[in-house]
């Protein structure tokens, strides 16, 4: 291979290098995000969207809009009590937090919302059920759902929650914890294997009384 050859063949390497670093900043959103949930929460850190206007129904049949909670942060998983695989994980963990953060908080500064996105078979009688099995209290941490199909559907998509049911009834989802902050704008989601991690977070932000 003469010089010229040479040459001309360390250029298209480094010019498919050069592509291919291109690619994979896009696709990582700055190298940031390495995996699709990743990119998930990024963008939904970036947007910190506000909870909708939708109306709960709890496990003890109260309806009320999110507004309920207003002027505390509220700390949210998305479960269906029919799920045998993720979901009672999720609301063990969710229990771990809860017994972490400083009582005086509780229920003054901060609400645990579990919110169920499958109304039709999780009705008050089934929520309430459920919340006794993973030791809720039912005020100061309800177990509620939205009965209006196309709310639950704009909480979600806002979310950024993916819901994908099956034909045997069952519904293939992301999980996490999710934090809104006392104005309802989502500030945190969080790895909810991390019990630890997420009650340290949480307690952080209400000892700084949301100064961060």
């Amino acid at each position: 291979m003469n010089h010229v050859s040479k040459n001309k063949t360390a250029f298209s390497s480094l010019a498919v290098l050069v592509f291919g670093v291109l690619l994979f900043y896009i696709g990582t959103d700055g190298f940031q995000a390495f995996t699709a949930e990743k990119a998930r929460v990024n963008q939904l850190m970036d947007e910190k969207p506000q909870f909708p206007d939708v109306t709960l129904e709890d496990n003890n049949g109260r309806t009320y809009s999110f507004t309920e909670f207003e002027g505390k942060y509220v700390f949210i998983t998305f479960l269906y009590t029919s799920c045998g695989t993720v979901c009672p994980e999720l609301e063990v963990n969710m229990s771990e937090v809860y017994k972490r953060i400083p009582e005086e908080y509780i229920g003054h500064d901060i609400q645990f919302l579990s919110i169920s996105f499958d109304p039709k078979r999780d009705t008050p009688e089934t929520l309430d059920t459920y919340r006794k099995a993973f030791g809720s209290d039912g005020e100061t941490w309800r177990m509620a759902r939205i009965p209006k199909q196309q709310e639950l559907k704009s909480l979600l998509d806002r979310f950024g929650v993916i819901v994908i049911p099956d034909e045997y009834g069952n519904f293939a989802h992301n999980s996490a914890f999710y934090l809104v902050n006392p104005k309802g704008h989502l500030v945190e989601v969080m790895d909810y294997t991390l019990i630890e991690a997420a009650a340290e977070r949480v307690t952080e932000i209400l000892e700084s009384g949301g100064k961060e």
